[in-house]
């Protein structure tokens, strides 16, 4: 069975005005977590089918939402595995790599923080390594700068000791535990007690890794369809039919990798309902010219075992710039990079949620103190400054925002995993942060293998 499309009343004229990719290119902006979100980003390349539709092509068929990083690499994965399968790509922007993909720190993690084990663990180190593969066979910018968690105080070394016991559990390649002495050779301009080092975390423009996979699917067969919001799933039995851009795809399979949007995707399949996606900006500064030299790589605080964010670290970009932050304060919408954006919707599902009552009841000090952080650029530099002792706030001036797409249960606890679930013929991404990205190869091959599995269970 191929890919059929129904067009409603509300279809665009041809699908090549749904699939146009010449916009103008969004600011680039870092956000952890990846997993983020600001102005959509840079276009990559899209399908022109023409007005009357996808035909028949090969024995089966699958359908992919998000034109994130996820979801690209999952449909490639798609197209390599199943040579003459139709995959199709739908995105609910003009462009792709819009939300999170688009607004990382452009990190590929090395896999220190993950509990061993973990979908975090596995699939960062296999999708660090197919990441650098893939970048060398695309010719993809890549810099191996490496990286300081740093303790500034000795309240510090026991979380630091449980990062190195996890790191090598993880088999983080070559990470070394620095004294003062060892940091100072690395980067001589920051302090602290101790330090682990893990020389090869490295940097990566996703943008490009996106428009690449796009190529990738497009030169297999395959179709991108940008400004096409998903507004209804339904899985027939034998088939999917998914209602995207006033127009319906009926597939074999379906995944759905909508990150910020992943709720609105899990309710139309009947997801139990168990977690929530709570929507948390990521605010950053650029480090005045003038201080870049200071920083060699990328330098991290020893974080808050309580929390899955990484603290405000400093990261330098492939252009020689150095990034600050990001700190993590509730966003008031599922796309609010600005704290004038405010949507009553989003924000009644957020406040309504169990999990975030409980979560606020719990950690309210925390988060006054990131909301205060982020309206004072005077206490962004005091977090800097415990290991880079020259920053001022003179020194920091607002780069684009982004936003992470975080899971919290209904108990209130932050799910510090990978989510991914199948219900029928759907499969959706339901928590994907960081490292997210740098796992994205590594996911897709772990969704493909349990969609051939699925396949060959059924009769």
């Amino acid at each position: 069975m191929s890919v059929s499309e129904d067009r409603g009343a509300t279809t665009p004229s041809t699908v090549a005005d749904v699939t146009a990719a010449d916009s103008a290119p969004a600011d680039s902006a870092p956000a952890d977590s990846e997993p983020a979100d600001s102005e959509p980003a840079d276009s990559a390349p899209a399908d022109s089918a023409p007005a009357d539709g996808p035909g028949t092509v090969g024995r089966a068929t699958y359908g992919v939402v998000g034109g994130g990083i996820i979801g690209l690499a999952v449909a490639r994965e798609l197209a390599l595995r199943h040579p003459g399968a139709e995959v199709v790509v739908v995105e609910k922007e003009p462009r792709l790599a819009a939300h999170q993909t688009g607004h990382n720190s452009g990190v590929i993690h090395a896999g220190l923080y993950y509990q061993p084990g973990s979908l975090k663990a596995t699939l960062c180190t296999r999708g660090g390594a197919l990441l650098r593969e893939f970048s060398q066979q695309h010719g993809i910018g890549l810099q191996e700068l490496g990286k300081l968690v740093v303790a500034t105080n000795g309240a510090e070394l026991d979380q630091l000791a449980v990062i190195e016991d996890r790191a090598r559990r993880n088999r983080v390649p070559g990470l070394v535990r620095l004294d003062r002495a060892g940091m100072a050779e690395i980067e001589p301009h920051i302090t602290g007690i101790a330090a682990l080092h893990s020389p090869h975390t490295a940097i990566i423009d996703y943008r490009a890794v996106c428009e690449a996979l796009a190529a990738d699917l497009t030169a297999r067969g395959g179709r991108v369809l940008l400004s096409s919001p998903v507004t209804a799933i339904r899985d027939q039995g034998d088939r999917v039919a998914v209602t995207a851009g006033g127009r319906t795809l009926r597939v074999d399979r379906l995944v759905a990798c909508g990150g910020l949007s992943s709720d609105s995707l899990a309710a139309m399949v009947d997801d139990p309902g168990d977690v929530r996606i709570i929507p948390f900006r990521g605010e950053y500064y650029h480090l005045r010219a003038q201080l870049r030299d200071r920083v060699r790589g990328l330098v991290y605080p020893v974080p808050d075992p309580r929390y899955p964010f990484l603290g405000v670290h400093l990261t330098r970009d492939l252009t020689g710039g150095v990034h600050v932050g990001p700190n993590a304060v509730l966003a008031l919408a599922l796309e609010g990079y600005r704290w004038r954006d405010v949507n009553p919707r989003d924000l009644a599902r957020v406040l309504t949620w169990p999990g975030m009552r409980r979560l606020a009841r719990e950690h309210w000090r925390n988060g006054l103190a990131e909301m205060a952080g982020s309206l004072s650029r005077r206490r962004f530099a005091a977090a800097v400054r415990r290991y880079l002792p020259e920053v001022r706030a003179s020194d920091l001036t607002r780069a684009p925002a982004g936003v992470r797409a975080q899971a919290v249960r209904r108990s209130g606890e932050l799910v510090d995993d990978f989510v991914i679930r199948s219900n029928g013929r759907v499969t959706v991404v339901r928590n994907a942060p960081s490292p997210a990205a740098t796992s994205s190869l590594a996911i897709a091959e772990h969704i493909v293998g349990q969609l051939a599995a699925a396949e060959g269970a059924r009769p």
